[in-house]
């Protein structure tokens, strides 16, 4: 089969983009019909405050209509809590102790040079394979309207999006003045229209390629549409703002004497909330309930246009965050903990190979899963390395069986000190080791304590528990 003559495209307006084949096999040809079409929603630290998800303050009217016809999956977990790491594990199917990146800066193609990424396996199939915005890592703000740290070899087109929120930044009330504009709680509430945002662009983009496949016709397209929100600085319009009052706003309850359990290297942030006081809290909170508010919006203008052009019956729709999201609780913001508010986020699958529809899976399951789900549902031979399992029975029956618990990893220390956390997690339990226990370990009934306030591990009733799981994460790592 012949390669692609390629059209890349990096721009910051709407752009009709087109990628040109020349004797390239249709990507129907061995299954004799059509095959569906691929679009990945990813948005940036996401957690689970969405409606569908049953937040009672969060409005996502977009998110909760793709669930509806969708299957959402209630405990989803990331490898890696870290944007790189993470997009990278999906990605390449593979778990961070493969890919061997656990930072924002190694490009994993310089560990695995030979590596078949997701849309690559779509590319090398004859897909039209575009991305828009984030989907690989690049630094968020300041790497905006850059690639980053894309890998080429994945994409036919690439378009990345620069909208008005880099201009406002010196608009910004940032409460951590201290920390770099990609991890500050700093917020803007902007008079600009949604349409002039990065955000807003990256939903334009991302039409504009949907209706350039409509229009060409001949082959299925994969497209990835990487938004930037809720990812802090929290710049959106000032209408989402005004959705969340900020006396409506409550500041996650901490108190000194809850970390008493904790080992020292669970904790992410220190000294607890950056020591912002409660008042600037809530404004946080506001301001990131306005970012994912601001971010369903964009996707609902994506889903709308999949309605009008006719491509929702035959395109499979996958929506899903890098990671989760702290929130004050603990005292912590952001990720990089392995807590359960860092470790999960949201998933919703819908389209062709979705039966049920409108329904939730309990089951633990691993972004690692999206890759070999995919490519089952398409119909094509994914690399025989990957290392999560297919999702389709769950799409059929969410409450099928399903025995794969869920590990996600995280890194600390630096330079000879450096060393690895690791949690497991099933339906009851999260178990989670550092540095091989040698710096500390943690036990939690997640079924009666999902504030992970009781350390059980030092319990000699939960002895032979954490036993139990301690095996099975090192079935699993391999450690």
């Amino acid at each position: 089969m012949s390669g692609f003559l390629v059209v890349r495209i990096v721009c910051s307006g709407v752009c009709l983009l087109a990628a040109l084949s020349a004797a390239v096999q249709p990507a129907h040809a061995q299954s004799g019909k059509r095959r569906p079409n691929v679009l990945l929603i990813m948005a940036d630290d996401l957690n689970n405050d969405l409606g569908t998800y049953g937040h009672p303050l969060v409005k996502t009217p977009n998110l909760d209509r793709l669930a509806a016809r969708g299957v959402r999956f209630d405990r989803a977990y990331t490898q890696f809590p870290l944007c790189s790491p993470s997009r990278v594990s999906l990605l390449t199917g593979l778990r961070p102790d493969t890919t061997k990146v656990y930072d924002l800066q190694t490009d994993f193609r310089s560990i695995l040079p030979e590596a078949v990424t997701l849309p690559q396996m779509f590319k090398r199939t004859g897909y039209r394979v575009a991305r828009v915005g984030k989907i690989y890592h690049y630094g968020n703000p300041g790497q905006i309207g850059t690639s980053g740290l894309d890998d080429p070899a994945s994409w036919d087109v690439v378009v990345n999006p620069r909208g008005i929120d880099k201009d406002e930044e010196t608009q910004l009330t940032n409460l951590t003045p201290k920390r770099g504009l990609g991890a500050a709680l700093a917020f803007y509430a902007s008079p600009a229209p949604d349409d002039e945002h990065t955000d807003g662009k990256v939903a334009a983009e991302t039409i504009a390629l949907l209706e350039q496949s409509v229009k060409s016709g001949d082959r299925p397209f994969f497209i990835g549409a990487g938004f930037y929100r809720p990812h802090c600085p929290f710049i959106a319009p000032r209408k989402y703002f005004d959705l969340y009052p900020l006396e409506r706003i409550q500041a996650a309850r901490f108190a000194p004497e809850q970390l008493a359990h904790v080992p020292a290297p669970a904790l992410f942030t220190n000294p607890p909330n950056w020591d912002v006081p409660e008042q600037g809290q809530r404004e946080s909170i506001q301001a990131y309930y306005a970012s994912i508010s601001f971010l369903d919006a964009n996707v609902g203008r994506i889903l709308d246009a999949l309605e009008r052009l006719g491509l929702v019956d035959n395109t499979i729709v996958v929506f899903v965050s890098d990671h989760g999201y702290h929130l004050g609780e603990l005292g912590q913001w952001m990720k990089q903990t392995l807590f359960e508010r860092s470790a999960r986020t949201p998933l919703i699958m819908a389209g062709p190979g979705v039966v049920a529809r409108g329904q939730a899976s309990p089951r633990m399951v691993e972004l690692l899963d999206i890759y070999p789900t995919l490519a089952e549902i398409a119909g094509l031979t994914p690399p025989a390395d990957l290392q999560g399992r297919s999702l389709t029975p769950l799409l059929k029956n969410p409450r099928s069986a399903w025995q794969r618990p869920a590990v996600t990893q995280v890194r600390r220390g630096g330079g000879p000190d450096t060393f690895m956390g690791y949690s497991i997690r099933t339906e009851k339990w999260r178990y989670t080791e550092w540095d091989n226990g040698k710096r500390g370990t943690e036990l939690y009934n997640e079924s009666d304590d999902s504030s992970e306030m009781k350390n059980l591990a030092a319990a000699a009733k939960y002895r032979n528990v954490a036993s139990e799981m301690q095996q099975m994460l090192r079935k699993v790592t391999g450690k």
